[in-house]
């Protein structure tokens, strides 16, 4: 009876056997926190391995001079890497329509106070009435008007440096008409040159406006000593980084804008 059964048996059996031979998993170690890696400077994307951070020389001022009137360029003897002082000429137009007009405005500005003086004795001895002297002190307001529009005008036709520096681009050429709006120079501020930056935000702890720093710059492949001047207004929430803005010290004549180096606090 029982070897009808063997086989079913015997496959039970090796089952079982498997079953126990199986090694039995050992319970997975609960993960602990990850390593937290050193506040080092070198951990930021932006700097190297010395944790020195990548800076740029930008210019205080940067401005794009156009033209405020529809003239003719009489005189624009600047270049590029011209430099120039404040208050020099940089661009002369060919007025003499603005200043005829002008004189017509002035001549016309005196007629018109003259006739108000005449009405206003007329009007002492009755022979014109008020509204007669108040149509006279009308004309010689709007006369008064125009001459101080055309003044402003013939006042535009010369632009002074508003500051001292150097001729970056120039766009436009002595005798060419140009437009009110037309570019015709863009000029930079040379003589207080800026570093930008950004640095991790946890470098505020350590970098106050004053501190102290060095920049290697690398076209001339010297060393400056510069100082932190401003501080950005807001840390970027995704990078944790903000803006530091620096100043070389001392009067370097050779660093121009857009030279960049490293900075190392």
């Amino acid at each position: 009876m029982l070897s009808k059964f063997a086989p079913t048996l015997a496959l039970l059996a090796a089952s079982a056997t498997v079953a126990v031979a199986a090694p039995t998993a050992a319970p997975a170690k609960p993960a602990g926190k990850p390593a937290a890696s050193p506040a080092v400077p070198g951990n930021f994307a932006g700097a190297d391995k010395d944790g020195r951070i990548r800076t740029q020389l930008v210019a205080r001022e940067s401005v794009v001079i156009s033209s405020e009137i529809n003239a003719k360029i009489a005189r624009l003897p600047w270049k590029e890497g011209d430099s120039f002082r404040t208050g020099q000429a940089l661009v002369t137009f060919d007025c003499s329509l603005f200043q005829a007009q002008l004189r017509k405005a002035e001549a016309t500005q005196e007629a018109a106070r003259k006739l108000l003086d005449t009405n206003r004795r007329l009007a002492e001895l009755n022979s014109v009435g008020k509204l007669e002297v108040e149509q006279a002190e009308a004309k010689v307001k709007e006369a008064a008007a125009e001459t101080a529009y055309m003044r402003t005008t013939v006042g535009k036709c010369v632009i002074p440096a508003p500051f001292s520096g150097r001729v970056a681009k120039r766009v436009a050429s002595s005798y060419e008409f140009v437009t009110s709006g037309k570019p015709l120079l863009e000029i930079v501020d040379t003589g207080a040159l800026e570093l930008q930056m950004i640095v991790p935000s946890k470098w505020l702890a350590r970098i106050k406006v004053g501190t102290p720093f060095t920049v290697q710059v690398d076209e001339l492949g010297q060393s400056y000593p510069a100082q932190v001047i401003r501080i950005g207004a807001r840390i970027d929430p995704v990078s944790q980084t903000i803006s530091i803005t620096g100043r070389i010290t001392g009067n370097h004549p050779d660093l121009l804008p857009g030279m960049s180096g490293w900075a190392a606090f």
